[in-house]
């Protein structure tokens, strides 16, 4: 028996190459699964993934979604790909050996956690209060610089991360400073500012952004207390959850969010195509 891809949908089009489409996974004639596959959506149109991978229950552990991803990979190569990504629940043991087996390799995964019924007090001898309009203005000149290579590092080309990442700011942004649904906030020990904190609905849960400890200030507790901060703003603004995405390189970050009763929801893997 022959394991396939067929279209379930006509081919989605859209701004600067982006692509989608539906299948369906047959053997022979009959219908075992579905999964989509899109292109441009994240990282420009030569980053592909492969989304929504379903077998039905009873077609499982017989190969079907290995060679439904080997067919993906080759639409993919296709429409131009040359970098090919996956995000798998964390609660897919199935999902995360495939991922593995095929070669994929984790960069990044989403954490999340509950909120308290009570606000986390914040460390002894430091106090947070909102960002100023000046530290606003300073901030968002250089913001989308990080943003633009950490696309550039997952295979957007250099000149469309730029873009793309000051595209992105700017729609963040709308209102700047005083956009709704934004928490911008500075930590300070002794009067003195220490790290910055980014914090946004998302959903139905608030998303942390961006964390940063100042240089001079770190390996002193600070990102705790940032995280700390976080969930009270969080708590203030009605959500019941906090969650973020940590990139696997960074070891202390991942550290400290596990500390804190983060657990992993999904986690992303990519690989590129020969």
């Amino acid at each position: 028996m022959t394991t396939t891809l067929r279209p379930s949908g006509p081919l989605q089009q859209g701004e600067d190459g982006a692509r989608s489409r539906p299948y369906e996974v047959r053997v022979n004639s009959r219908r075992v699964g579905e999964l989509v596959i899109r292109a441009g959506t994240a990282f420009g149109p030569q980053v592909g993934e492969i989304g929504d991978l379903v077998i039905d229950p009873p077609d499982r552990r017989r190969g079907r979604a290995t060679v439904a991803a080997l067919a993906a990979e080759e639409v993919l190569r296709g429409w131009g790909c040359r970098r090919v990504r996956v995000s798998v629940p964390a609660g897919s043991p199935g999902g995360l050996r495939l991922a593995e087996a095929l070669g994929y390799t984790e960069y990044s995964r989403y954490l999340a956690k509950p909120l308290p019924a009570e606000p986390p007090a914040l460390p002894e001898g430091v106090t947070a209060r909102p960002m100023t309009e000046a530290e606003y203005t300073a901030w968002a000149a250089g913001a989308p610089a990080g943003y633009a290579a950490e696309l550039a590092a997952r295979g957007m080309p250099e000149r469309d991360a730029h873009a793309r990442a000051v595209a992105d700011h700017a729609a963040r942004f709308p209102a700047g400073r005083d956009t709704a649904g934004v928490t911008l906030a500075v930590l300070e020990a002794a009067g003195v500012p220490v790290g910055r904190l980014w914090l946004a609905a998302h959903g139905q849960d608030a998303y942390v952004f961006e964390v940063e400890v100042a240089e001079g200030h770190r390996r002193r507790g600070h990102g705790r207390a940032l995280m700390l901060l976080a969930e009270r703003e969080a708590l203030s603004a009605g959500h019941r959850r906090v969650a973020l995405q940590v990139f696997t390189t960074n070891a202390p970050a991942l550290r400290l969010y596990e500390s804190l009763g983060y657990r992993p929801t999904d986690l992303n893997y990519a690989k590129d195509l020969l």
